[in-house]
């Protein structure tokens, strides 16, 4: 859903960082933007600034971008069922296929709200709004995060409460903030795990440390945000009530 906001009339008024400009506007990550910077690319009302810090008014002072100009973007938020083997990265320095070979041609630079590994599967949501993405992904902001996983262990009450308990791994406490069992077989079983903390590949080393091997690990939900019906490998636009409920959902109403 394209437009969904736009800055404010005061923006053009503060002053901030010239990384962060472009950050704010859309054109690139932030650190995309450090990049460009470093190496001359970027200029500021004509001289060129190797400074990532330099104070610029978004809106009043003209900057480009590899003598292209370059002007605030409307806000885009899409969602991605991401197939398992595929990378969240732009571009991969071993030429495997990333989440944005799904995008439509045409859709503005994105970067991604979390991430999955090239492993994992399921829901990714992508913007250009940079911000947003900052206050969605802050661990105070306490947004949950809804995942389907196979394992090859048949799991019981005492399994699911060591990881509702907290496992450690490399000195942190890895705990869910809830889980269930969805179905079982004879030797594996499907289970629902929710988290809060988002820590780097943490259900599987939560099922690690208990000794269980993970099969597969699916994102269903983010925030209320729900997978649903998307086909594996599709993208589609956010709508906006999904947008205001995830703003709704970091301060934890619903």
């Amino acid at each position: 859903m394209t437009g969904m906001r736009r800055r404010g009339a005061t923006d053009a008024e503060k002053k901030v960082g010239l990384a962060r400009a472009l950050s704010k506007m859309g054109i690139c990550s932030r650190s995309d933007a450090a990049e460009k910077i470093r190496t001359g690319r970027v200029k500021v009302n004509g001289a060129v600034r190797r400074d990532i810090e330099t104070p610029v008014r978004v809106g009043r002072d003209k900057i480009e971008v590899d003598g292209h100009g370059v002007a605030a973007k409307e806000f885009v938020y899409w969602v991605v069922n991401k197939p398992r083997g595929i990378v969240t990265t732009a571009e991969d320095e071993k030429g495997r296929e990333t989440v944005y070979g799904l995008l439509p041609k045409g859709v503005p630079w994105m970067g991604p709200v979390g991430r999955l590994d090239k492993a994992s599967e399921g829901l990714l949501i992508l913007t250009n709004d940079t911000e947003w993405a900052a206050r969605i992904t802050a661990p105070e902001s306490h947004v949950k995060k809804k995942y389907a996983v196979q394992i090859g262990a048949v799991a019981d009450e005492t399994l699911l409460g060591k990881l509702e308990a907290g496992v450690m791994d490399g000195g942190e406490s890895l705990r869910a903030t809830s889980v269930k069992r969805i179905r079982a077989g004879e030797k594996n079983s499907w289970i629902e795990i929710v988290l809060e903390e988002g820590k780097s590949r943490q259900i599987r080393r939560m099922l690690e440390g208990c000794g269980v091997e993970v099969l597969r690990l699916i994102r269903v939900g983010i925030g209320g945000v729900e997978l649903g019906r998307l086909a594996k490998g599709a993208a589609r636009e956010m709508t906006r009530a999904e947008i205001q409920m995830l703003d709704r959902s970091k301060h934890g109403r619903r």
